[in-house]
């Protein structure tokens, strides 16, 4: 089997190969034959310089294959391996990752022997590859006791940080694996490592805990971008003028070339060095081994390690780090997790002690529990019952995962990794420029058929023209434009306080047709108001006297919650606060809670279940007095099922209130009976949280937040579909979901019906209900907006019909994280292309799987002024300037992203114009750009990275991170997507317009004589480059059109614009050509011969000027996306300098520039004609393109039809 299918987030097939002998290779042998015929048949048949020209062609050719096997790892395989199918004959594997999780790549395959060694009365294995039940391997499982030391062989490779381990059972690579997936009675028995064996087996396995990156050199950097495939065609191009004796343009251009990429490769190696800074910090920590606790540093540690961590902070005073991901086994910490979350609320991690003993641990689910590697403990509190004692005061904690595995590690991967090109729709680019290469072959063609008609003509040179047609008609400038599209939302994204990690993420915003929104802290504020205590009695009004409220009630609100002191400063859950205030009781730093008036009793915190967001509840054991009692709070439709008396009116009640849009929780409790205190500690978390007495409802409200209608209101008004996804109860969902526009019809919710195996949807009030069908769901939501919660989800998910129903629901209710991914990726299935908007939490899985996924940092939006978003925000909060303050860890988000801008690039022309021409464009978009990254950076970028966004501020959660208390960002996001959309749109058209007229110019009329001087092409040049660097910098417009743009390059209205205005350029090119010749004398003129000025050469360049304007005026696509050409002043200036200067010239005003120019007098008549026909050209071109635009607008995807296809085929699946 040469190839296995690994299938993970990282790698998705492995090949299996061998490297070939070098004498066998297919890059070597074929061409040494090829040389040997040369020198043997060749040189002896033909003159010198035609066999020069064969030993030229067999020498390019020869090159030009070594550069695809650096540039193409598949062809590399073909060339230098072969593939196998015995993984014992294999020395390398070309690995292909998952989608968007960059390029593929060939490594080497390792095989080591592990050695199995007697140690007592068993073989203790050193070393093991496959994942047993652990990752120490139990005595039974172990090898009978052996005299002689066995060995077993295990085979691995390592990509991008990760080793991935051959399994002969499973016949598939894995990921090494780490203790993270244990039962938590597994983590309770744990004492560490018991033998210096294990610790060097252990050791062998899982590497030391750093972030080991080799820094690479500034020799190497330079070799990786000069091998890119753009540099080397501008080298062969450069090569090819130097034929043609254009030496000083060309030596002139190679300089700055090598010039440009040094300084290029000196700015990657200062961000890749910048990025070297972010390490484990080297502590010294308590490390329980060999029976006994050693000091150990962090980097030291292994997984499998019990330790003692605390708050610690270095010389600097700053707060250090925790070194690995680790389970709290005993004592309890205050976390702040923001640089790796976004999170500014400290994080509560408790023991998981409580925990059933053969539950399996999900770090996910289970985030309660661990500490993550790079968060910054504020505060802990130890453990001294716990068996084990640590003897410095800290918190248990046993490793379970190191280096790049944690994740602060991850962060790193995403970061060093993501190597996608930032450009929008590369194999759009692919094919368009396959397509102009038929056109330049073409072109080529009918020069080389017609030069070899005439056999005076030098072979050499017509081989130079064929050659010049081909390179001139590739627009080398081509991913520098697309780049500059990218790079220029990027920048002005992060002026306004939004940092994106995957840049190639912004064209998908300009395509996004849904947008889905969290509600709590995205949508409403994170700023809850207490209203009152309801359902007491079965009076539906609210209690806001808290006097008239029982006094357990008040106990429940004041003690069962999760806040906590830092810093003498009460922090925690928005919602536990305001109900603390709202009460009018205090909470102590000793865990007491108390009325601020009066005469109650205080109430004592004993033990915390903490809030989980798959069981919907949180509990405390507390002590009253003397007496013991559980308080619970959560769902209300969760409590109600361990209530032992539901009050009658309890669901008309809560439900009264959610339909308001209120935040509803159920209070109740229950008297426990005598014991000690650590036998209360010691209470199963089921056993409190069962047999409950209702105690009341707290009902909180959550303000909308200012701008959250305004913003998708915008949003539906632009073509987008709106969705909410939120953890709250459907009733209040809905309300909020018609006060921000996200529902505007009548609102049904799918529930249970009478019979508990049915469903069906019920309006809010519930006066109206229809059966459920899966069948009639799209019917239904043509005349009402549906709502479904997450027990809907479950049974969607167990009949197979998510895809008939999701695609067509408006809200989303009491979801699960993991259910958020799920309504995420069905919407991507059926077609449609997602941006979701979270508070970056509960979200990632969802944040992840949208093409845009947007995570909001609460925090007050960036200043307006010149300050980089990255100076203003470090002030925003004291959490967030913690988590920074320590050191900056600039990070770029495509690093390894070597061929990004191009900044210098080879002339699309005839050889004269061979000039400055793209090098001044280069320079100016390389100044413009180095100066807007220096305002965004201290260290300054380069035109081909995003701006240096810093560990914290983008978040794991998603490709985008906002710092704004607002949904605002989203708009920013698609305004500039839909920009870098359209100017990618325009591009393509205005490169392809100047392509295929090059084309018919250096083939046709080239042949007939007509060429260009070299101040013609420079003029030419100077004006091309300032209408590409102007028109890739308009601004999109401040609010979004109805109108969608396009979203591919070919379409209907591509091809219709290009074929119609090509056809009257041409039309126009070849009527002034024929015109101008009626006027010249009947002369021969020789294709190879020298420059000189004639009245057709003039003649042909004027027209060529004009068309230049008339492409770039006509297809600058302004409103209703970008600037218009009147807004975009430098453009509209640019394009009148350019009118002038046509104007001026045509009309001969000043006869000694034109002789400058080496412009022959044109006669009266055929300069009035050559004016009037300009006009004309221009009229028609734009007329036909207004009429195409009108005819083929951008419209909304039609996603129902694949969502039908979708659901029949996973029909057929299940049949």
């Amino acid at each position: 089997m040469s190839r296995f299918h690994v299938g993970g987030k990282v790698v998705d097939t492995v090949d299996l190969l061998r490297k070939r002998h070098w004498a066998w290779r297919l890059d070597l042998w074929p061409f040494a034959v090829l040389y040997g015929v040369w020198l043997a048949a060749v040189v002896p048949s033909l003159d010198f310089s035609d066999a020069s020209i064969v030993l030229g062609s067999i020498g390019a050719f020869h090159v030009l294959v070594f550069l695809f096997t650096v540039w193409s790892v598949d062809f590399k395989c073909f060339m230098q391996y072969s593939k196998v199918n015995d993984i014992q004959r294999a020395d390398a594997c070309k690995i292909t990752p998952a989608k968007f999780s960059g390029s593929k790549e060939v490594v080497p395959l390792h095989f080591r022997k592990v050695e199995l060694r007697k140690s007592g009365n068993a073989a203790l294995i050193l070393y093991m590859g496959i994942k047993i039940s652990g990752w120490l391997v139990e005595q039974d499982r172990l090898l009978a006791a052996s005299s002689t030391s066995l060995g077993t062989e295990e085979i691995f490779f390592d990509f991008r940080k990760q080793r991935f381990i051959y399994s002969d059972e499973q016949n598939t690579f894995f990921k090494l694996p780490y203790p993270s997936k244990e039962t938590i009675g597994y983590y309770l028995k744990n004492t560490g490592y018991g033998t210096e064996a294990k610790i060097q087996a252990a050791t062998e396995k899982w590497g030391r805990n750093v972030f080991e990156y080799p820094q690479p050199t500034f020799q190497s950097l330079l070799k990786e971008q000069i091998m890119e495939p753009f540099f080397v065609f501008q080298v062969f191009c450069v090569g090819l003028w130097c034929l043609d004796e254009y030496w000083y343009y060309s030596l002139f251009t190679l300089f700055m070339l090598f010039m440009f990429e040094s300084t290029m490769a000196k700015s990657r190696l200062k961000t890749l060095s910048e990025l070297r800074r972010v390490k484990v910090d080297s502590q010294i920590l308590m490390v329980y081994r060999c029976g006994k606790w050693v000091k150990i540093s962090g980097t030291e540690l292994l997984p499998g390690d019990v330790v003692s961590i605390g708050r610690s902070t270095g010389l600097d005073g700053e707060d250090k780090s925790v070194p690995a991901d680790m389970l709290i086994l005993a004592g309890s910490a205050i976390v702040n997790e923001a640089i790796l979350t976004g999170e500014s609320t400290p994080q509560w991690k408790v023991p998981v002690i409580g925990r059933g003993t053969d539950e399996k641990l999900s770090t996910k689910r289970d985030k309660a529990h661990v500490l993550f590697g790079g968060t910054k403990i504020l505060q802990h509190t130890p453990d001294k019952t716990f068996h084990l004692k640590a003897p410095d005061g800290g918190c248990l904690a046993v490793v379970l995962r190191t280096g790049f595995e944690t994740s602060q590690g991850k962060l790193m991967r995403t970061i060093l990794f993501s190597t996608e090109r930032v450009t929008a729709n590369s194999w759009e680019s692919g094919l368009f420029i396959l397509f102009l290469v038929v056109f330049a072959l073409i072109a080529a063609g009918y020069v080389l058929k017609k030069g070899l008609e005439d056999p005076t003509r030098s072979k050499y040179k017509l081989l130079l023209s064929c050659s010049l047609i081909i390179t001139s008609v590739i627009p080398p400038e081509l991913p520098m434009e697309l780049s500059i599209a990218v790079n220029t939302s990027l920048i002005a994204l992060a002026r306004r306080g939004i940092y994106c990690t995957e840049p190639f993420r912004i064209p998908f915003a300009g395509k996004v047709d849904i947008c889905c929104f969290d509600k709590t802290g995205t949508l409403t504020s994170d700023d809850m108001e207490f209203s009152g205590v309801g359902g007491l009695t079965d009076s539906e009004d609210l209690d806001t006297e808290m006097s008239k409220v029982p006094d357990r009630t008040l106990e429940i609100l004041a003690s069962c919650h999760a806040l906590v002191f830092v810093d003498n400063k009460l922090v925690g859950d928005p919602l536990e606060k305001a109900a603390l205030k709202g009460i009018e009781w205090s909470y102590k730093s000793d865990e007491k809670a108390m009325p601020k008036k009066g005469s109650g009793n205080f109430v004592q915190i004993v033990q915390r279940h903490h809030f989980a967001s798959y069981l919907k509840r949180m509990s405390v054991v507390v002590r009253v007095q003397e007496e013991f009692f559980a308080f619970v709070k959560g769902a209300p439709e969760t409590i109600q099922e361990r209530l032992v008396d539901v009050p009658a009116w309890y669901v008309k009640t809560y439900k009264k209130y959610t339909r308001q849009g209120s935040r509803v929780l159920a209070l109740a409790y229950k008297s426990l009976p005598e014991m000690t205190v650590s036998e209360a500690r010691s209470l199963e978390r089921d056993t409190v949280e069962s047999g409950l007495t209702f105690a009341g409802f707290a009902v909180f409200n959550c303000p909308i937040r200012d701008d959250s209608a305004a913003v998708l209101s915008e949003l539906k008004g632009s073509s987008h579909d709106l969705v909410m996804i939120t953890g709250d109860q459907a009733l209040t969902a809905c309300h909020v979901a018609g006060q921000v526009n996200i529902i505007s019809k009548p609102a049904l919710i799918l529930g249970r019906g009478k019979s508990k195996e049915s469903y069906e949807w019920v309006t809010p009030d519930e006066n109206y209900t229809v059966p459920y069908s899966e069948d009639e769901v799209e019917a239904l939501s043509e005349a009402h907006d549906l709502c479904i919660g997450g027990d809907c989800i479950e049974m969607l998910q167990q009949n197979s019909s998510t895809l008939k129903v999701i695609p067509y629901v408006k809200v989303f209710a009491r979801v699960a994280p993991e259910q958020k991914e799920l309504i995420i990726t069905t919407f991507k299935s059926v077609g449609r292309v997602t941006l979701m908007c979270g508070d970056g939490t509960n979200d990632v899985g969802a944040l992840k799987q949208a093409q845009v996924g947007v995570a909001l940092l609460n925090a007050i939006p960036p200043p307006q002024n010149k300050k980089s978003p990255s100076e203003a925000s470090s002030s925003k909060n004291e959490t967030e300037k913690t988590s920074k303050s320590k050191k900056p860890k600039p990070t770029s988000a495509n690093i390894d992203t070597p061929s990004k801008s191009r900044a210098v690039t080879k002339p699309e022309s005839t050889t004269n114009q061979a000039l400055n021409r793209h090098l001044t464009a280069a320079e100016m978009q390389r100044q413009k750009l180095k100066k807007l990254m220096d305002e965004l950076n201290e260290d300054g970028a380069d035109g081909r990275s995003a701006p240096i966004v810093k560990l914290g501020d983008a978040s794991m959660a998603s490709p985008f991170t906002a710092k704004h208390a607002s949904v605002a960002p989203t708009t920013d996001i698609i305004r500039q997507g839909r920009s870098t959309l359209v100017t990618t749109l325009q591009m393509f058209k205005i490169l392809g317009l100047n392509c295929l007229a090059t084309a018919y110019v250096l083939s046709v009329m080239y042949l007939d004589g007509v060429k260009l001087g070299d101040v013609q092409a420079t003029i030419s040049g100077v004006f091309t480059a300032a209408f590409f660097l102007f028109i890739s910098h308009a601004s999109p417009l401040p609010t979004l059109s109805a109108e969608r743009p396009h979203p591919n390059i070919f379409c209907s209205y591509v091809f219709l614009s290009l074929l119609g205005q090509f056809s009257v350029h041409i039309f126009f090119l070849i009527s002034s050509v024929k015109e101008a010749e009626k006027y010249m004398p009947e002369e021969c003129i020789e294709p190879d011969s020298e420059f000189h000025p004639n009245l057709v050469n003039t003649v042909s360049y004027m027209v060529g000027l004009m068309l230049q304007v008339a492409t770039f005026a006509v297809n600058y696509m302004g409103h209703p996306f970008n600037q218009s050409i009147s807004q975009n002043k430098p453009f509209m200036y640019a394009l009148v300098a350019a009118v002038g200067f046509f104007t001026v010239i045509t009309s001969d005003l000043f006869r000694e520039l034109n002789d400058w120019l080496k412009l022959v007098p044109l006669p009266k008549p055929l300069r009035n004609k050559l004016m009037t026909w300009a006009f004309l050209t221009f009229l028609v071109c734009y007329l036909w393109e207004k009429v195409l635009r009108w005819g083929f607008p951008g419209k909304m995807p039609t996603w129902r039809k694949k969502q039908r296809q979708v659901a029949a085929s996973q029909e057929k699946k299940n049949l």
